[in-house]
């Protein structure tokens, strides 16, 4: 067994999961923008021969530390060679680094090849060459934090690149994220159902293609004629051969018994002779029937009363004018609900907004990258429309309470809501003992609306049924009072079972919304994590760190999304830096910054543990926040508990502070004593707990802790750092 990683588009890890899984991989665990797996080379080989959602499989070879090109050189010189490549063959380094001392990925690129090639050169005066194109084998080098992963890249070129297309659009869609849209949209399903696939911007025929793949069981592999490992000293070439035959035999199986059953169009008759040209390459023009009109007059094809219309419609990025194209979204969406009732349709949209410019409310979205686009995938099941909702049953009793008690909560906090400008609050906290959850609501000054709903440990007394019976008509009662539909009520669910309750599996849709506080706008995912990304309760700090940040420098510790450097930066911050030990949190986080127009150098992200980036940076900061966990276990750093460590972390934090700056420290730990005795040596400090608790939380006021601490004038003399001096 070995272990092997497999690189994907962000927002298509868990479909890879699934998908390796499927194909023996052992150990899967995905991350951002990939999988991790083990299984034997026969595992590798199959995914890349199989693999529909992945770009590339990489073999590691080595990690090391690789500070400087020395220890780089180093370190791809301690692997030996010659059992991978032949010293007559050619080779490929790719190269990639983040937050490391050396920043130039050609630079790297180049002195891992070198490293090679001297390696050969030292033994007996051979080399290999170099080809960029089709390398006997090609090295991929990822360098992060100063520490090197170097790998073999199986795959040699990306997998999508299946071998059927001649020629593509100007904005072509990547055959993986075709396949990805297609399994969102359950085709295989719905052809299993006897389905069509109907693609009325068919472009050059890839989602038409993927799909006529897909169901038929072929390959996505087989027509490649290149892999990385077919140059590689370890290339098991009877293994490879049988795997391609029993691909062989399973597409001649699966092409004899597919229906004819897919149709497309185009307003460009060049794209539909492209579509004709790849679908004819890729074996499936057969079972095509493609033709030239506009998208707008499409229409089921006779005879066809169900299936699945999906399509990539232009974003306004490289095709079209963006003015133009709420209008097409618009007009899509009435042609679809008008023609197409009892279909399902999936529509990769180029943003939230073109979204929302149709006319159909989708029941579920996914958010995927075309390239460095980032996109929506929306799902929709199209009714007809004289289709009469079936009448709801009358709420009972205790139904009819909790909606009466959400009403006064919502008619009592709206006047307040308005004046304060607020669209993200707690309408309801466990008011009611017996419907036992909280539910929060996320908008935006559009007037969208979300709501989360999560469960607390019902009493244990009450049977596991009545507690379910219960949170269905929080969900329903919560959705009549706000007027919102079903698929934007999120709902998190205890799991009841031996030694106590915890927060069972969550969904995993990819799935960000946009809301606004305090006039600054952020992404919100309620249903992949337990924490939507913004916490709720710490509405009135991120303010209080807004109103101190003008001319400070901001340091962010355990900054999750970075709500705080947004609200810091907007307070006229001269910088913020945002440490956090998560790289998915961290590309959020930067999400978050640029969507509110602050980036570049200016506003730093670093992946550390807190404890570890505060001893080695030499920074000194006029405003630090620090909101810890109540305890971390992170196999990446040490453990960590607030009330054990939190002195030591703010005397850590003493050393980055500016003589005349201002450390905000807060934490979520309900029974947390901070030590005076051990801080008031040092600081000067403000226990603002209670003012920090928003008028929608009244009910939990030890929700959270929230304490200003200064530097005594002694301290700030012997640590002259002011933010005067800073600025200078």
């Amino acid at each position: 067994m070995s272990a092997y990683f497999a690189t994907c588009p962000k927002g298509l890890e868990y479909l890879l999961r699934d998908e390796l899984v499927a194909l023996g991989a052992a150990d899967v665990r995905e991350v951002l923008a990939g999988v991790h797996f083990s299984g034997t080379l026969e595992t590798a080989y199959r995914a890349c021969l199989w693999s529909r959602l992945a770009s590339r499989v990489l073999l590691p070879l080595a990690e090391f530390d690789a500070a400087t090109d020395d220890a780089l050189y180093a370190g791809v010189q301690s692997i030996d060679w010659s059992t991978h490549l032949a010293a007559h063959a050619t080779l490929a380094v790719d190269a990639g680094t983040a937050m490391s001392k050396l920043t130039h990925s050609q630079f790297i690129a180049q002195r891992v090849k070198d490293a090679v090639v001297d390696q050969f050169r030292q033994r007996d005066g051979s080399r290999p060459g170099v080809d960029t194109e089709e390398p006997d084998v090609r090295i991929n080098l990822r360098l992060r934090r100063d520490r090197a992963t170097l790998s073999l890249d199986l795959a040699g070129s990306p997998l999508h690149r299946r071998g059927w297309r001649e020629v593509q659009g100007e904005a072509p869609l990547k055959e993986n994220l075709a396949a990805a849209m297609l399994l969102r949209a359950r085709w295989p399903e719905m052809y299993a159902q006897g389905g069509a696939l109907l693609d009325p911007m068919c472009g050059s025929g890839t989602l038409l293609i993927e799909g006529a793949l897909m169901v038929a069981d072929v390959a996505p592999g087989m027509r490649r004629d290149y892999f990385g490992f077919l140059g590689w000293q370890q290339h098991d070439i009877a293994l490879w051969r049988g795997l391609l035959e029993e691909a062989r035999q399973r597409a001649d199986a699966g092409l004899r018994a597919m229906r004819s059953c897919f149709f497309g169009s185009d307003a460009d008759a060049r794209m539909v002779q492209t579509a004709k040209r790849n679908a004819q390459e890729a074996g499936v023009a057969g079972f095509f029937t493609l033709d030239k009109h506009d998208a707008l007059h499409v229409s089921p094809p006779p005879g066809v009363t169900a299936g699945l219309v999906i399509t990539n419609p232009p974003y306004g990025e490289r095709l079209g004018e963006r003015d133009e194209m709420p209008r097409l979204y618009r007009a899509l969406g009435e042609t679809l609900r008008a023609r197409f009732a009892g279909w399902r349709a999936a529509v990769l949209a180029g943003d939230a907004e073109l979204g929302r410019a149709m006319p159909l409310r989708a029941d579920k979205k996914y958010a995927l990258y075309n390239g460095a686009l980032e996109t929506v995938l929306l799902l929709f099941e199209l009714h007809a429309r004289d289709e009469t909702p079936r009448e709801a049953k009358p709420l009972s009793a205790g139904a009819q309470m909790l909606k009466n008690r959400l009403e006064k909560n919502t008619k009592h906090l709206r006047k307040r809501l308005e004046r304060e400008g607020i669209h993200c609050w707690r309408a309801y906290d466990q008011d009611m003992p017996e419907y036992a959850a909280a539910i929060d609501v996320y908008g935006n000054a559009k007037g969208d609306i979300w709501l989360h709903v999560q469960e607390y440990r019902a009493p244990a007394e009450i049977p596991a049924e009545t507690a379910r019976q219960r949170l269905r008509e929080i969900v329903r009662v919560a959705g009549e009072v706000f007027g919102v539909s079903r698929d934007r009520i999120a709902l998190k669910t205890r799991e009841r079972g031996k030694g106590g309750s915890k927060y069972g599996h969550f969904d995993q849709r990819g799935e960000f919304i946009e809301v606004e506080e305090g006039g600054l706008g952020f992404l919100v995912n309620l249903t992949d994590y337990l924490d939507t990304g913004l916490f709720l309760d710490h509405r009135l700090v991120r303010a209080k760190l807004r109103e101190l940040a003008n001319g400070r420098r901001f340091l962010n510790l355990f900054a999750y999304t970075a709500t705080a450097s947004v609200y810091a930066a907007a307070g006229g911050a001269r910088d913020t830096t945002s440490v956090d030990l998560s790289g998915t949190y961290l590309d959020w986080a930067s999400r978050n910054l640029a969507l509110n127009g602050f980036s570049g150098t200016k506003h730093r992200l670093m992946q550390a543990d807190a404890m570890e980036f505060l001893q080695r940076d030499r920074e000194r900061y006029g405003l630090i926040y620090v909101d810890p966990p109540t305890f971390s276990n992170s196999k990446r750093a040490e453990d960590f508990d607030v009330q054990r460590d939190h002195v030591r972390l703010l005397m850590a934090c003493a050393e980055r502070l500016a003589s005349d700056g201002t450390i905000v420290f807060s934490n979520n730990f309900r029974r947390f004593i901070l030590d005076r005795n051990a801080l008031e040596e040092r600081f000067q400090i403000e226990d603002w707990s209670v003012a920090s608790i928003p008028f929608d939380f009244a009910r939990r006021s030890d929700i959270h802790g929230c304490w200003l601490l200064r530097l005594h004038r002694a301290d700030a003399e012997v640590n002259p750092w002011s933010t005067a001096r800073i600025k200078k």
